[in-house]
């Protein structure tokens, strides 16, 4: 299957919330959680994240994953050169912007051609006003959590998800935060995002996934 470039991550599919698997740093892996029907792999080139992993390290198997679903960078606080250098090495499709990037380098970053999309944490009903001045037509929320950028296992308010959903009709809103197979069915009947997005929910330990829970999460976010 070829992946087309949309305006958004993930295909528009009315009624249907897609899953975005998270912090994968193994091969074996990757292939299965694709198997297992997830729209999306994360994969974490932020160096002090605890899902680290080089892009040199992931080049084969992201070559092989070619076509299957969006490979999905994700960054924090990173320069042009390191921008460049993903987009330019043929195995990312798209590049999540996790640190404390401004609307304005996000919309200099899209008018140089680069796929890059918004993640935030959201704190409270402010930190969600200020997220709406970001022009990225696909926005990931996260739960607030000071110096971590994603992947703590904090809860995001679910109640501040469902006005982002409401407020921006026009904007894909990926919910992220806490997310499990126990709670995510909830989460998708009080938010109504495009899609979801996991990490620490569905893994052994930090960049280790158990299959059993991320068939779990997908089972269980297609149940509705």
């Amino acid at each position: 299957m070829e992946i087309t470039r949309h305006r958004f991550l993930f295909p528009q599919a009315p009624g249907r919330v897609a899953v975005k698997i998270c912090g994968i740093t193994r091969a074996d892996e990757a292939r299965a959680i694709v198997e297992a029907g997830a729209d999306a792999l994360g994969i974490n080139f932020w160096p002090k994240s605890k899902r680290f992993i080089a892009l040199e390290e992931a080049l084969p198997w992201l070559h092989e994953l070619a076509g299957t679903v969006p490979r999905v960078a994700v960054t924090v606080n990173a320069d042009d050169d390191e921008l460049r250098r993903l987009h330019e090495s043929a195995v990312i499709d798209w590049i999540q912007l996790h640190g404390d990037e401004t609307p304005d380098r996000v919309r200099s970053l899209t008018q140089q051609g680069l796929p890059v999309f918004k993640a935030l944490g959201v704190r409270d009903r402010s930190s969600l006003k200020a997220a709406a001045a970001h022009d990225s037509p696909t926005l990931l929320l996260d739960a607030y959590a000071p110096n971590e950028y994603g992947g703590s296992g904090a809860t995001m308010d679910w109640a501040l998800g469902a006005a982002a959903v409401q407020e921006w009709p026009d904007r894909q809103i990926v919910l992220a935060g806490g997310l499990t197979p126990e709670n995510v069915a909830e989460a998708i009947r009080q938010v109504r995002p495009a899609a979801v997005d996991v990490a620490s929910g569905v893994e052994i330990s930090p960049g280790r996934k158990s299959l059993e829970l991320v068939r779990a999460f997908i089972e269980a976010a297609r149940s509705l």
